[in-house]
């Protein structure tokens, strides 16, 4: 399974190339939150998605059903957009841009869309519009709810708009297991090419939950940073005053295709994905197993049906979501998976940038995996200005502050959930 198309809609910018820019110039994408009144709330900074078109993607016809029909974007008006979620928007963005990233339209008069399918996974789906809506009703009553709420608020809509948008006629699923489920949304359609059912899969996740049922839950568990003063400052992976993760929105998807169906096509390829672990801790609802055990049983399973040691891996694209805990776990079990290969390994956390997704979490840290393999660069962890000592005991080669000019030749990307939930993807150079 290679990886043939990427789009992706972030804090940092609006496509797959600003965001990755952003990423390696070492910019945060955190502010102060702007999408509702936070004044009153612990935490009053998030990753928003600013100036984003739900428009724009449609803007330039795409012909997945063939020249001879009319472009099945066009009839997607404004009016018809706000029938649907933030996050299906911004999802429907993404998928959109890997879409023509991958250049399958050029060629789909020759291709099967029963053979083409989606997994667009949503770790929460569409709060903020139940938020609105239950304001709604509470004022005017059960008349004045929304015909449109379930299609606005339910995870799988976006998958199903995607399968509409762009004629998607085979496996069309979303998969909800909280911070690793772009994570396990990517290794399962990898799996579906792999047994057959698929010869491409729109793969990733999207999030838009900086709302404040949201923000106001996971400040009142003391998740949530609370570094108001200095939002660029506050998400800070391993850094020894970290204080919580920065809640963030956003999408990442890729267009996955099996080998020689992209060969033939000659479509240009990025990477291949070459293996995929998943796992449980069975330990905690909300916390790592103590030395991150469970997580370490997903790397270990990601790197054996990539057919890889320890020692073959350049870059490990860490969850670590500047949680005082998690961080930490994280960092003893890829020190001990890795315990062979520490002074060649580069390890970076991209949520110093992005803050955390949510549902996009796990394609946002393969997105760096595939790019930093692309490009031959390690995006930062920024704000790592004093190293917890308990982590700097471990020896990991943690990229602070500046990106890391190297070859990558392969690497892995962590993406770990509450209810005890792990997914770790391996990417490497064909």
């Amino acid at each position: 399974m290679v990886v043939t198309g990427i789009g992706a809609v972030t804090p940092l910018g609006l496509s797959a190339a600003e965001t990755w820019e952003g990423l390696v110039q070492g910019r945060s994408g955190i502010g102060p939150i702007t999408r509702f009144d936070a004044a009153l709330c612990s935490a009053r900074i998030a990753g928003e998605v600013r100036g984003f078109d739900p428009t724009k993607a449609l803007a330039s016809p795409l012909f997945p059903r063939g020249r001879e029909r009319d472009p099945v974007l066009a009839p997607f008006t404004p009016k018809d957009l706000k029938k649907f979620g933030r996050f299906t928007h911004l999802g429907v963005s993404a998928a959109v841009e890997a879409y023509t990233d991958s250049g399958l339209d050029a060629h789909r008069a020759s291709l099967d869309s029963e053979r083409m399918g989606v997994n667009l996974g949503v770790g929460i789906g569409g709060l903020p519009e139940i938020e609105a809506m239950h304001d709604v009703y509470k004022a005017g009553g059960f008349r004045k709810i929304s015909p449109f709420l379930i299609i606005q608020i339910a995870p799988n809509l976006l998958s199903g708009q995607a399968s509409l948008l762009l004629d998607l006629r085979g496996p069309n699923m979303s998969i909800a297991s909280a911070c690793a489920t772009s994570g396990h949304a990517l290794g399962e359609s990898a799996a579906a090419i792999a047994r057959g059912d698929a010869d491409v899969m729109i793969a990733g996740g999207a999030e838009s939950t900086v709302s404040p049922l949201a923000i106001g839950a996971f400040a009142q568990m003391r998740a949530l940073s609370t570094r108001n003063d200095a939002p660029e400052k506050a998400s800070r992976p391993y850094d020894a005053q970290r204080d919580g993760f920065v809640l963030s929105e956003g999408a990442v998807v890729f267009v996955l295709e099996e080998l020689e169906h992209a060969t033939r096509r000659g479509a240009r390829i990025y990477a291949e994905l070459r293996g995929y672990g998943a796992s449980a801790d069975a330990y905690h609802l909300s916390s790592l197993a103590e030395g991150a055990e469970g997580s370490q049983r997903s790397m270990r399973r990601a790197l054996a049906t990539a057919g890889l040691a320890a020692t073959d891996i350049d870059f490990v694209s860490a969850h670590a979501t500047s949680t005082p805990g998690g961080d930490g776990e994280e960092a003893v079990a890829i020190a001990t998976v890795f315990a062979a290969n520490k002074t060649n390994l580069h390890v970076s956390a991209t949520k110093s940038m992005v803050g955390h997704l949510l549902g996009g979490a796990g394609a946002m840290g393969a997105f760096a995996a595939v790019l930093a393999i692309r490009d031959g660069v390690v995006p930062p962890t920024i704000n790592l200005d004093e190293i917890d000592p308990a982590i700097a005991t471990l020896g990991l080669n943690i990229a602070a502050n500046q990106a890391v000019r190297k070859p990558v030749h392969a690497a892995l990307a962590n993406s770990f959930g509450f209810g005890g939930t792990n997914a770790s993807i391996v990417v490497a150079r064909l």
